[in-house]
């Protein structure tokens, strides 16, 4: 019995379950025995004000000036629609009461809230119905309730109430009591309009949403595995290395492909741009053909083989950051070099323009990155202009090496890092901008008066802003993964990734003339 496999038999059920809902709207609308109800909804309940109050509102008036009282303070009106809302007759016996009676009581909340005046309306042309309020007993009120006689009711037809109340009561406590033979009263939830009719029945909306979405199970299970994916997708697996600065970017970029492109996955596993361009040159060199992995680079990697290709994807931007402790909003360049330097170790003795009075006594905890970090790289070559000095510290705290000028550690990432500045008192560090923002404890500091503005890039000097690269291992064939996800990265719903990021997409007019003329040295 090949034919048994698990699309079949959930296309069968569902089928059946199709049909089997049609015979029961069959069933329900020819067959079996209508129930009748009488149906009621609040549909206004407000405030009833005095002539002259500043508030939104007037005196409601009619003209025997009897019915409803004057408007006292406190006073509410209700509006009630009862109606039949079954497709079976409602008549004078199906209220199961003697004539003397009457049939309906509506209670409005505790007996604290007294009913001062009502008054009913029925639509033009109803005479029956207006006549069977008149009659005996008439429609009348006790204390905080509403006392309604029989009133026959056609399909369709209904009638209102108008109720002044001594002060206000909620909806929910607003209710309607009576028998009705051979049938229901509900509260009715339905919100149609006054005297227009609903386009579908309640049999007749079950019908269409569970056959609609028969017809959908049945259309997904026929082109299951037969849609091709959208083009310029790939399948298969990718790996990203290298940058942790960029990772954040790549990761949501690699969620969002996924996405886009079923069939696909892309790991990202950054562990630093140079340990990520090696490690591509190492697999590349034991692999035949192209390798399905990228490594990412803050700048310019090693270009240690020649069958390393690099592709520039966009624009990054970095700041140094401080513990909240320090009142420093912006240092100069030669400020910056000399508290790597060692020359000022504490906080109060860092001396320049634009610093605050009252720097606080506070040791200099110089967070970093390791030897492998891209982002470390570019901080000496565009900030510092020579490497930092050697690590003297392994908790950023205390000073291992008593002969250090400066307490220096090492992080192996951007969290890292960032962790590490907002819990240090005195701590200053580094990283790409757009990790900074969520992080607590810390706050960005300037260089030379200048912040890392995004629309600023081309014409601002701020220097710390390197191009991230992506590398391959050659070029990757046309119709890999590889070359898809990078077109992607750069050029598809990735460079929206990009920008929302805080990069500058080298694709864009802007991001094409930054990139180009970046130094392509190593």
């Amino acid at each position: 019995m090949e034919w048994i496999t698990a699309e079949n038999v959930v296309a069968v059920a569902t089928a059946l379950l199709g049909v089997l809902v049609s015979l029961g709207a069959v069933w329900i609308d020819r067959f079996k025995p209508q129930r009748k109800r009488l149906g009621y909804r609040v549909q206004l309940n407000t405030p009833l004000h005095k002539e002259g109050d500043d508030r939104d509102g007037g005196v409601m008036t009619v003209r025997d000036g009897e019915v409803l009282g004057s408007a006292a303070a406190g006073a509410t009106l209700v509006l009630l629609r009862i109606e039949n809302d079954r497709d079976l007759d409602i008549g004078i016996d199906d209220y199961g009461v003697v004539p003397a009676e009457h049939a309906l009581r509506i209670t409005f909340g505790t007996p604290a809230v007294t009913v001062r005046g009502v008054v009913a309306t029925v639509p033009a042309g109803w005479n029956g119905v207006r006549d069977d309020l008149d009659a005996a007993p008439r429609l009348g009120r006790s204390g905080n309730a509403v006392l309604v006689p029989r009133v026959a009711l056609d399909t369709g037809q209904y009638f209102k109430l108008l109720v002044q109340l001594s002060g206000p009561v909620a909806d929910r406590d607003i209710k309607l009591h009576g028998t009705l033979a051979g049938g229901s009263i509900r509260r009715n939830r339905s919100t149609t309009p006054d005297d227009q009719a609903g386009r579908f029945s309640p049999t007749a909306r079950t019908v269409t949403v569970v056959l609609t979405a028969c017809v959908v199970a049945l259309a997904a299970i026929i082109v299951r595995e037969r849609t091709p994916p959208p083009i310029g997708c790939a399948r298969g697996s990718l790996t990203v290395t290298g940058s942790t600065a960029f990772a954040p970017v790549v990761r949501e970029a690699a969620k969002a492909y996924g996405k886009d492109c079923p069939g696909a996955t892309v790991t990202v596993d950054a562990d630093g741009s140079t340990s990520g361009v090696r490690e591509l040159a190492e697999t590349g060199a034991r692999t035949k053909g192209s390798p399905a992995v990228v490594a990412l680079s803050d700048g310019r990697g090693p270009d240690s083989d020649p069958r390393l290709r690099a592709h520039a994807v966009a624009v990054s931007l970095f700041t140094l950051v401080v513990h909240d402790s320090v009142p420093v909003r912006s240092l100069t360049l030669e400020q910056v070099r000399a508290l790597h330097r060692g020359d000022v170790t504490r906080w109060n003795r860092l001396e320049g323009p634009g610093l605050p009075a009252d720097l606080p006594d506070l040791p200099v905890l110089l967070v970093s990155r390791d030897a492998d970090s891209g982002t470390r790289e570019v901080f000496q070559r565009r900030v510092l202009g020579r490497n930092e000095a050697a690590q003297s510290s392994r908790d950023c705290a205390t000073v291992d090496d008593p002969e250090a000028k400066a307490v220096r550690c090492e992080l192996d990432s951007t969290a890292q890092v960032l962790s590490a500045v907002g819990r240090l008192p005195g701590a200053l560090g580094y990283a790409e901008i757009g990790a900074v923002a969520p992080a607590k404890g810390l706050h960005r500091v300037d260089l030379d008066g200048r912040g890392p503005v995004l629309e600023e890039l081309g014409t601002s000097p701020y220097p710390y802003r390197e191009i991230e690269y992506a590398y391959t291992w050659g070029d990757p064939p046309a119709d890999s993964l590889t070359a898809s996800f990078l077109a992607y990265l750069s050029r598809g719903r990735g460079q929206d990734v990009v920008r929302a990021r805080g990069h500058l997409p080298c694709s864009t007019p802007k991001g094409l003339r930054i990139c180009g003329e970046a130094d392509t040295g190593p």
